[in-house]
């Protein structure tokens, strides 16, 4: 006849076979279906394994207590608890790095704890082992696939080789109007993603900057060189130290966005577009710069939940926060586009909190750029430190390509008035 310590202990070990069962058969299942990476569907293989296993070692702690009918039940319910015991620790510390929330951590320590106490129930009971080499033998092998797996899929590949697609431009030859008091100068821009792996486009952007390069009537000064080289610093623009050219600061002529966004392009893929930049014949610009970036993010590492939606602009008074009222102090405005994103394994979507990407497309007389960020809802103007934007860019797989500039002397179009 059992004591009441005894019903306790087959309670706890019963709650927490089956607790860690359900949940271990939730994640996996999710995982194994919709993972968006080989190794994230072998994790969910595993986790069904696991639950499988902890499913039986319930049957087995229930027969070694109460029917009695299987003369190795106590071998199977040590090994069911072995697994839920080293599943719940490794999920624990993967919740405590990662994680948002605080219930799953809790939950997962109670299991832990649970699973560590019917271990050490199940093996005061005398349980029957035979073979016992090869049932140890069993155990350290299913161990340290578990743990390599868990370390392959939280070590490695957030630091495997990056890929990365890569932008060219090109300039046609520049046409003059009917009227001769304008041209235009065709620029190609190809997006080429060589990879094995497909990028959500999250925002592109494409300017040209009109540039006055008169040139000295006499050789410039040491000074002068130094006043160029401090520019450097202070500028996206790098203008070379010259001894007659002085380089004056560009000015913005034309931008626009060259792609749609929250648009993809797959492995293997190319994307053109052609866009034309018209000037007068009379304008006072000697060069005009060209520049074309994105900015992307891998689908390996996140989902993008359409539409990446048009949400405010700077100058609205009601939606400009700190960072933007600073950009429009220095008369740089922005369109912001946001859509929410999705982990790519089941663990992280139900214990990270929703995130958003946030597109800040950003233009002023001193040329334009795209910003991205993905953060919690209200915290996408929060200033990361070097370590947690590596940590994003990693997590995430962002990218940012620049190509440009591409310089284009107008001397010669002008010359044909």
């Amino acid at each position: 006849m059992q004591t009441w310590q005894s019903r306790v202990s087959l309670a706890v070990m019963l709650l927490t076979l089956i607790a860690t069962t359900a949940l271990l058969a939730r994640f996996g299942t999710e995982d194994f279906a919709h993972a968006l990476t080989f190794p994230g569907r072998i994790t969910g293989a595993v986790l069904l394994v696991v639950a499988l296993t902890t499913l039986l070692g319930a049957a087995g702690v229930l027969d070694h207590w109460v029917r009695h009918s299987f003369a190795y039940s106590g071998l199977v319910a040590l090994i069911g608890s072995f697994a839920a015991l080293l599943t719940n620790v490794l999920i624990l510390v993967e919740m405590v790095r990662d994680g948002d929330s605080k219930w799953f951590p809790t939950l997962f320590a109670a299991l832990s704890a649970g699973s560590a106490w019917a271990v050490v129930t199940v093996w005061r009971t005398s349980v029957v082992i035979p073979a016992p080499k090869r049932v140890a033998a069993a155990v350290i092998v299913s161990s340290v696939i578990a743990v390599a797996n868990f370390g392959y899929q939280n070590l490695y590949v957030p630091y495997q080789r990056e890929t990365r697609p890569l932008i060219t431009l090109s300039m046609g030859k520049a046409v003059l109007s009917k009227d001769r008091k304008a041209f235009s100068v065709p620029v190609d821009i190809t997006l080429r993603n060589s990879g094995s792996v497909g990028f959500y486009v999250l925002g592109t952007e494409f300017h040209a900057m009109g540039l006055r390069v008169p040139l000295s009537p006499r050789d410039r000064l040491r000074q002068q060189w130094r006043d160029d080289a401090e520019q450097w610093s202070r500028s996206s623009e790098v203008n070379p130290l010259s001894r007659r050219e002085v380089h004056q600061p560009g000015e913005l002529v034309e931008a626009e966005p060259w792609m749609p966004q929250g648009q993809w392009i797959e492995a293997s893929d190319t994307f053109a577009t052609r866009l034309v930049v018209q000037l007068p014949m009379d304008t006072p610009y000697d060069q005009v710069a060209f520049y074309a970036t994105a900015s992307l993010a891998r689908k390996d590492r996140l989902v993008l939940q359409p539409p990446l939606n048009f949400v405010a602009n700077s100058w609205d008074g009601h939606q400009a926060t700190g960072l933007l009222k600073e950009d429009q102090k220095r008369g740089v405005d922005s369109l912001i586009y946001r859509a929410r994103v999705h982990e790519n394994n089941a663990l992280d979507e139900y214990t990270r909190d929703p995130r958003f990407v946030t597109v800040y497309w950003k233009f002023g007389p001193q040329g334009a750029d795209v910003i991205t960020s993905i953060a919690r809802q209200g915290e996408q103007d929060r200033v990361l430190s070097g370590a947690e934007q590596r940590e994003l860019v990693s997590r995430y797989g962002l990218v940012d390509l620049i190509a440009g500039p591409q310089l284009r002397t107008l001397w010669d179009v002008k010359s044909q008035r």
